[in-house]
């Protein structure tokens, strides 16, 4: 498994899922979604260089990849952003074509969409395609993994596979699974809000008290600098669960399909421009100095 020894040097942008991606079709002129022009996906282009900048869509967790790949291409040339391209990569060989490769190389960032995150984790693991993402992001600046829903939840090294909402909270019902590792301190879980998936995220930070749980609203998304520093990007909110106070906690020996007991579960909840310190676990509405 890849696993940051350092500062990463690159920006993650983790969306939770559902981000407008516009309704108007290409001929019209004008185009009126807030959200859709000055939201995540006009973030993500801006972050990436701008509307020159050359953007890889990542398919790959999609069951659904031609669909999927050809609505981003459309979305983004409505936002002025040309140099698009998609890689079509669905199982691991794919993920060693020297073709893919050498766009990896040269793109500004990739953009991951939705779908089934393990899929993510089991065709990239330890290829050279992860091994190429991976040493971009930790040493040049201005190399963007974007990811959604799927593409944003496989970001960590502790990823959640899956688990039932109505069920979590119950020891066990959350499933977790090794990531890709670009971020080694939190858990993401996506679609957060709509799908009340709090008690998902409470259990898996339980399981693993040291690291910060990350709930990605939809339409919301996180953008994180130095593998640390937390700004809210989006239309809806994001939740911090931070377990490092967890005093009383029963997870680590009650039976499969007990209630879980957890004491002094910290939480945050930030809106758009919010900002959050991963290392100091400090909530700030402002942006925090340097």
């Amino acid at each position: 498994m890849i696993t940051l020894d350092q500062t990463p040097k690159g920006i993650l942008i983790a969306v939770g899922g559902n981000e407008d991606k516009g309704t108007y079709p290409l001929k019209k002129k004008r185009f009126h979604l807030n959200f859709f022009e000055l939201g995540i996906l006009r973030k993500i282009i801006d972050t990436m260089g701008g509307p020159e900048a050359r953007i890889e869509v990542i398919t790959t967790a999609s069951m659904i990849p031609e669909e999927v790949g050809e609505l981003y291409l459309r979305a983004f040339l409505v936002l002025g952003c040309k140099n698009v391209g998609w890689l079509d990569i669905r199982n691991e060989d794919d993920a060693h074509k020297p073709e893919y490769l050498d766009r990896l190389r040269t793109a500004n960032g990739v953009m991951m969409s939705g779908g089934d995150q393990s899929r993510l984790s089991n065709i990239f693991g330890g290829t050279a395609f992860h091994q190429i993402m991976r040493d971009r992001y930790l040493h040049e600046a201005d190399f963007v993994i974007a990811g959604t829903s799927a593409g944003a939840m496989a970001m960590s090294d502790i990823m959640i596979k899956g688990g039932s909402s109505p069920s979590s909270l119950l020891k066990g019902s959350v499933r977790l699974d090794t990531g890709l590792a670009f971020q080694k301190n939190v858990i993401f879980d996506s679609h957060f809000v709509k799908r009340g998936r709090f008690g998902r995220l409470m259990e898996a930070v339980a399981t693993h008290p040291y690291k910060i749980g990350i709930g990605l609203g939809e339409d919301t998304g996180v953008l994180i600098r130095h593998g640390n520093i937390i700004e809210t990007i989006g239309s809806n909110l994001v939740i911090i669960v931070d377990g490092h106070h967890i005093k009383h906690n029963n997870t680590p020996y009650a039976e499969p399909g007990i209630p879980l007991s957890i004491e002094h579960l910290l939480v945050h909840v930030l809106a758009y421009g919010n900002f959050y310190d991963i290392k100091e676990r400090k909530f700030s509405h402002v942006p925090f100095p340097g």
